[in-house]
């Protein structure tokens, strides 16, 4: 088992990246073999997949935006992608349904959730987001009798768009609200007023879409204790079924990255943590459950399925250009870019797109990075992880595989106590979980952070 250089404790700093897959897709690279799918997906479990859509359109971008999306969509440009995300899941059903033939797994090809995300999917107006859930269902997910989540934005969360959404089987709407203070959403380049969120969350709760989630964001320049109260007050007024409070980063090529809006420093790291804090006792006193660093789910809330979408797990079949497969031996997408330049040109590189049957662009999930990621999806989720699942999936234990890791989280006083253990779990303490982005990249191989480190921004 490789072991890649810790970090010095003293100098650990608590946001060093949010870690929401694994291996990161700056450590993806183009794959010269360009393996067709319906080989890679043949030796697959495909009767219970997840289905995941992205739509690389916003109305503006934020500042702190490092996703893959670009402003607006001259033209006919919605269309054209559409059609080719239409090509593109005909040819990995297709895929799906000739790797049967060719000595995979004889359950048929199904999906147990589904997600459209983006940019902002609800960019879409309400007859494209029709051909949308047609083409998930198209690929086979029944879209009425499956966890559907959905990404918008208030501005996007119209009420015909909404309609739609829950006629075809929405039981999650995700708004991307980050803060109910108009001058801290200014200070965040993000141009929204407050009363234009509430009568969206309103119009959202008309939808009676089962889910709603607020996400907020903590460490905006300008933000204090009381604003952050104010926020998280004016989110739990709608008594929403899950929260995610999310610390801000400052990442390149996004606007407050050009700008140097805010400072990565000591201070604001500590600030970040304070509001945390914060955060999470005010939302575990209002009723809620802890699930992760960043997500909390109301206590008497539907259950959804896997958490994050099940974004971590192994069998995701992702349409779209900015949108990630993962088999249990290979991750693939398409290329990546944060600059707007850069994603416009491999959005109209997709769309142009005839041949939709090879991965072009991921990176091989060997044994030990196999180990690895498994040991970050259940570590950074508050449950923990059952070892009983470690050893059954891998004949070891995390402690022979991960001994300097695991110790030095112990002596940070980021692991339960040893008694843990014993009773089947390895799971952080509520420090750990405050130091979830710091732990998940000290678990990234030495072959994942030099390929991450050799990647040209872009």
């Amino acid at each position: 088992m490789s072991t890649p250089q810790l970090l010095d404790p003293a100098t650990t700093r608590p946001y060093q990246s949010y870690v929401y897959a694994y291996p990161h897709k700056t450590a993806y690279r183009p794959l010269p073999d360009r393996p067709r799918l319906r080989t890679l997906w043949a030796a697959e479990p495909k009767d219970a997949l997840s289905l995941y859509l992205h739509i690389p359109f916003c109305e503006v971008r934020c500042g702190f935006c490092n996703l893959f999306t670009r402003i607006g969509a001259p033209g006919e440009l919605t269309t054209r992608y559409l059609d080719a995300l239409d090509r593109q899941a005909t040819a990995v059903r297709d895929a799906l349904i000739e790797g049967q033939g060719e000595g995979g797994a004889a359950a048929p090809v199904g999906f147990a959730n589904a997600a459209f995300g983006g940019g902002t999917p609800t960019y879409l107006e309400a007859a494209e987001l029709e051909r949308l859930c047609d083409i998930a269902e198209r690929m086979g997910a029944d879209l009425r009798a499956i966890p559907l989540s959905v990404e918008a934005s208030p501005a996007t969360a119209t009420a015909d768009r909404l309609a739609v959404l829950a006629e075809r089987g929405a039981t999650r709407l995700s708004l991307g609200v980050q803060s109910f203070v108009d001058a801290e959403a200014r200070a965040a380049v993000r141009p929204q007023r407050r009363a234009d969120v509430e009568a969206a969350l309103g119009r959202v709760r008309d939808a009676r879409i089962p889910v709603l989630n607020i996400d907020l964001i903590y460490g905006i320049d300008g933000q204090t204790r009381d604003s952050w109260r104010a926020s998280l007050d004016a989110a739990l007024a709608w008594r929403p079924e899950e929260l995610y409070l999310y610390p801000l980063y400052v990442r390149p090529l996004t606007g407050l990255g050009k700008h140097g809006t805010a400072l990565s420093d000591a201070d604001w790291d500590e600030q970040r943590l304070r509001l945390y804090r914060q955060g999470r006792d005010h939302l575990l006193a209002e009723g809620y459950v802890q699930v992760s660093m960043r997500m909390f789910r109301r206590a008497d809330a539907p259950p959804q399925g896997a958490d994050d979408h099940a974004c971590q797990t192994d069998g995701m079949i992702g349409l779209g250009c900015g949108a990630r497969s993962y088999t249990s031996s290979l991750h693939y997408s398409f290329d990546y870019a944060v600059d707007l330049r850069e994603i416009r040109t491999i959005i109209d590189d997709y769309t142009a797109t005839e041949d939709f049957g090879g991965a072009v662009h991921g990176r091989r999930v060997d044994g030990d990075e196999a180990r690895r990621r498994h040991l970050l999806q259940s570590l950074l989720q508050a449950q923990g992880m059952p070892l009983a699942d470690y050893r059954e999936r891998f004949g070891t234990s995390p402690y022979e595989d991960f001994p300097a890791e695991l110790t030095r989280f112990a002596d940070r006083g980021w692991l339960e106590p040893e008694q843990e253990p014993a009773h089947g779990l390895l799971r952080l303490t509520p420090e750990g979980l405050a130091h979830s982005d710091a732990i998940g990249p000290e678990l990234f191989s030495a072959a994942v952070r030099a390929a991450m480190a050799a990647y040209e921004l872009k």
